[in-house]
């Protein structure tokens, strides 16, 4: 009803602000998959936001990328900023060790929220392999606080079964959104 009011009104909703706390659950279901499952996590991860036009966000970027080169100096990990054809920038972090990359991401989407700029946040995603090299993505979306998966195929299709048997055996251990209608493909990821 409240909604029906505020529509009505002319009332903007508030945005929903971004969970970053469930990000750090990837570590652990990382050793799962790859013990149990076979899937080996890739030592690249990205974080996707959306930029804006400000001189707040402008500051709250390059305090993020003092962080990133104070943190690849400390991991002996490698980052470089790149911007998508759909203006959207991305953080993409290499380190050879996958808790690395985790923590790196946390802290990197922590200073956006802490700058006020949570709501640019979009998608947090580590790559993983099968046996047979085929890529597989957790993509943690800020806005549900969930990790959602994403099986990308030749000719632009998705194994839809291989995501629903993954999110069924992971779903104890990482918080997963369990709509379908809600798992975004995200192609042409650059890691």
């Amino acid at each position: 009803m409240k909604r029906l009011f505020d529509i009505l009104f002319g009332r903007a909703a508030r945005p929903v602000p971004p969970r970053v706390e469930g990000l750090i659950a990837i570590s652990t279901a990382a050793i799962t998959m790859e013990a149990q499952l076979g899937f080996v996590p890739r030592p690249i991860a990205g974080l996707v936001f959306k930029p804006m036009e400000s001189v707040y966000f402008e500051r709250a970027q390059e305090e993020l990328d003092g962080v990133l080169q104070i943190a690849v100096k400390e991991t002996n990990s490698r980052y470089r900023i790149w911007t998508d054809s759909y203006r959207y920038r991305w953080v993409i972090l290499e380190d050879p060790d996958f808790e690395d990359l985790v923590t790196t991401i946390q802290g990197a989407s922590q200073i956006l929220t802490e700058h006020g700029f949570g709501e640019q946040l979009l998608a947090a995603v580590f790559r993983f392999d099968d046996r047979e090299g085929q890529p597989f993505y957790w993509i943690y979306q800020f806005k549900l606080g969930k990790f959602t998966p994403f099986a990308p195929r030749e000719g632009r299709r998705r194994d839809e079964t291989q995501e629903l048997r993954l999110v069924a055996l992971l779903e104890r251990e990482l918080p997963v959104e369990r709509r379908p209608e809600l798992w975004y493909a995200l192609w042409d990821i650059p890691v």
